[in-house]
């Protein structure tokens, strides 16, 4: 393992002793919050943050129950969404709504923020990363003496298959209408 990829690039190796696994100080985190919570670290919620430190981008919480129970885990909805609870409360995830009709979960801890184009028909969800905006984001909190510790920006639009698929929509209305 010491050899192979640094899943959590922002969260440093731990040298010495035993190799350390890459979630490792996340985990230690989330143990720390169980245990101010008087709860356990159950192998069931081990199982979920590492399922959950193995996304890469938003997932959603049914996909996650249904590729763990795919994969032969015996885990309950309940339990994956107490557990997403837990690790959204201990700093570890962060919920994101982009309508009423669905939430999506997004690994924070150790990992850069993404900021999101959303498309308003098809639902469709590209990530992406801005240093410009980052940049601006800095010099707006410097104006108002503002200590930035994270952020969101969410554009709501219409992606090119929404679009292609309105103009199809609008043509074949032309053509039964016969304009």
């Amino acid at each position: 393992m010491a050899g192979g990829p640094h899943i959590l690039p922002n969260v440093p190796r731990i040298s010495g002793g035993r190799p350390a696994l890459p979630y490792e100080p996340i985990c230690a985190v989330f143990r720390r919050y169980l245990h101010g919570q008087k709860l356990k670290f159950t192998p069931e919620r081990a199982m979920i943050l590492d399922a959950v430190l193995r996304q890469s981008g938003l997932f959603e919480a049914e996909r996650l129950a249904v590729d763990l129970r795919r994969l032969g885990h015996r885990v309950s909805r309940a339990t994956v969404y107490r557990t997403l609870a837990h690790l959204q409360d201990a700093g570890i995830l962060k919920q994101v709504f982009f309508d009423n009709k669905q939430s999506y979960y997004e690994v924070i801890a150790g990992r850069q923020a993404y900021d999101y184009l959303i498309c308003v028909s098809t639902g469709k969800v590209i990530e992406f990363s801005s240093e410009k905006l980052r940049s601006l984001r800095d010099e707006i909190c410097r104006q108002h003496s503002f200590e930035p510790l994270s952020h969101q920006f969410h554009i709501f639009g219409l992606s090119p298959e929404a679009k292609s698929a309105a103009n199809k929509s609008s043509g074949e209305a032309d053509r039964k209408s016969g304009g």
